[in-house]
């Protein structure tokens, strides 16, 4: 049976309130304002059931020439060779991706091709230190399997080398206690490709965003995407220069651009779609990702590769179930169940470069959502 696809409508029609959305709007405008904005640009996506009742961009796709270390600022481009952002515009997700692996890997569970509590060893013998330590589908999924954050794999000078590190590389936290790693899913991504037979980039394309019909999704390059930051050392791990449209990741720069932890770039209309397929239980229109059960499964805390209930990015959405995660790059989703309702906010705000993270104002649009909702 088909499920209603996403259109544009009022507010009230998604059962909205349209004065909190109207702050909304104004408040993602504000954060690419000033000397010395939030971000550089945004777009902003958000609704409730099958209705997209905001749709916003703001500010710069690209803004700045280069980053002046000595001021301490960006080097501004003259307005005429300035982009504008527009709805439209691609991002580089950054960890985002995260969430397309998981949906992946639950796709093989839910096939039977993969084991939630199986061995990492038992699929890729040759990851020794995984092996040895018993690390399982499970703790890769849920961030609980030991393994530090990262490994510098952008200073290894091959792919055998850091195919190397990586089997190399053992757990150096106790295994079931949460700790954030991408190195999780770059071993989830190893058994993906070994179980199936097939890259990353290719089971993503296949199982997810050609049957919802997310033409704007894919792995780099992506020539028109937001631009993101003037790599260079010492405040970046990489002497790259500005970046656009070449995914901004060390290691996913390294690994060729497919990583299972970073690499995806998307629209924040494709990203809705996503949101709205998986609080419809798996299904978009009349293709199904998922089934209903295993959906739950994924996004049910403490959640496979989705985090639940951090109101740090979800502000007054989180506590009754509500799913997403953020990127470094700036981006971030949350989709909540208990109310049918989205939030997309994607921005480029390590354009011209990286700083300290904060994610008030990705909070503080979340309970713009969580206090419009109305009762229908």
């Amino acid at each position: 049976m088909s499920t209603p696809k996403i259109r544009v409508d009022t507010p009230e029609r998604a059962g909205l309130d349209p004065e909190e959305l109207h702050h909304l709007a104004r408040e993602v405008r504000a954060l690419t304002t000033g000397a010395r904005p939030w971000t550089a640009g945004a777009v902003v996506v958000a609704g409730r059931g099958p209705v997209v009742a905001v749709e916003e961009a703001a500010g710069w796709a690209v803004r700045y020439a280069s980053y002046d270390p000595e001021a301490g600022r960006g080097v501004e481009l003259p307005p005429a060779d300035r982009v504008p952002m527009t709805v439209t515009t691609p991002f580089d997700l950054a960890s985002l991706t995260k969430l397309f692996t998981s949906v992946a890997a639950v796709q093989q569970i839910e096939r039977g091709t993969l084991g939630i509590d199986a061995r990492v060893g038992a699929y890729l013998p040759e990851f020794r230190a995984a092996a040895t330590h018993g690390v399982t589908v499970r703790q890769l999924l849920t961030h609980t399997s030991g393994l530090r954050p990262e490994l510098p794999l952008y200073d290894c000078p091959d792919g055998p080398a850091r195919l190397a590190l990586l089997r190399a590389e053992a757990p150096t936290g106790e295994p079931g206690t949460f700790r954030y790693s991408d190195l999780n899913m770059l071993l989830l991504q190893a058994v993906l490709e070994r179980i199936t037979g097939r890259p990353l980039d290719v089971l993503v394309h296949e199982g997810i965003t050609r049957p919802l019909g997310m033409t704007a999704t894919r792995f780099g390059p992506c020539p028109d995407a937001a631009a993101t930051e003037d790599q260079r050392r010492p405040w970046a791990k990489a002497d790259r220069g500005m970046l656009r449209g070449v995914v901004h990741d060390e290691n996913a720069w390294a690994l060729g651009g497919v990583a299972g932890h970073a690499g995806l770039f998307s629209t924040g209309r494709d990203l809705a779609v996503f949101c709205r397929a998986l609080l419809a239980g798996g299904a978009y229109g009349p293709a199904r990702i998922l089934g209903p059960d295993f959906t739950e499964l994924l996004l049910t805390a403490p959640g496979l590769g989705f985090v639940v209930d951090q109101p740090y990015f979800m502000g007054e959405l989180s506590g009754h179930g509500a799913a997403g995660h953020t990127g470094f790059t700036g981006t971030s989703l949350v989709l909540d169940p208990a109310t049918d309702t989205f939030l997309v906010l994607l921005a480029n705000v390590v354009h011209p470069r990286r700083r300290p993270g904060d994610s008030g104002p990705r909070a503080r649009a979340a309970t713009r959502i969580a206090r419009a909702v109305r009762d229908v």
